[in-house]
């Protein structure tokens, strides 16, 4: 890598956005000796489909998280209500300014302030005012995005890909949605290789980015 980060955040508003959003990058990232910590706003039980037990997104992230490399120390779990974060917003914010004072990350990466999930949303737009003085990277998923530019790509290795898809497998209780495929992946990782020359790559919109 060109930029040497000492501590990034991801931002994750539900457990697995994180994974798909940058889970290559966290692997290359923790590779390179990063500190990596990751922040999960809601597990969602109100969401999680029969016959899983409510918990079991906590299960799930402990074990992603893992696979990628990240401490089990550095995994921090909210509580928040699914579909209800802008409620909440204030609470979030400090939250998220608490986060910033006790890790003072080098590098943030959250979801695009054009994602239309409400949750993200909210997430996007309160992470803009915790880390405005921070380098901000926005993660990409189609699925959500109304609009997304392709502005910074990092690059992945075969293995990093790897981690990313094993990692995603762990979450079985949202296997059946289309975007979880492990074809689907690989798929949209080959694209964004293809856009640079390379392989695989995972792209983000630059929010901030501070030299």
């Amino acid at each position: 890598m060109n930029l040497q980060f000492t501590k990034i955040l991801i931002l994750a508003p539900h457990t697995d956005d994180g994974e798909f959003g940058c889970g290559g990058s966290i692997a290359k990232f923790i590779e390179s000796g990063t500190e990596i910590y990751y922040a999960a706003f809601s597990l969602a039980e109100e969401s999680v489909p029969p016959p899983f037990p409510k918990n079991i997104l906590e299960t799930e992230v402990k074990a992603a998280t893992a696979i990628l490399g990240i401490n089990p120390d550095n995994l921090l779990l909210y509580r928040y209500q699914v579909r209800h974060f802008a409620t909440y917003r204030q609470n979030i914010l400090e939250d998220l300014v608490t986060l910033n004072t006790r890790i003072k990350p080098d590098l943030i990466f959250m979801p695009s302030v054009n994602d239309l999930h409400q949750d993200h949303s909210t997430i996007a737009m309160e992470g803009l005012r915790a880390f405005k003085r921070s380098s901000i990277l926005a993660y990409e998923m189609p699925w959500n995005n109304l609009n997304f530019s392709t502005q910074s790509f990092i690059k992945l290795s075969g293995a990093q890909l790897g981690k990313k898809v094993e990692a995603l497998k762990c979450y079985k209780s949202q296997s059946s949605k289309d975007y979880a495929s492990e074809h689907y992946i690989k798929s949209l990782a080959l694209t964004r290789g293809t856009q640079i020359g390379v392989k695989y790559a995972e792209v983000f919109e630059v929010v901030r980015w501070i030299f």
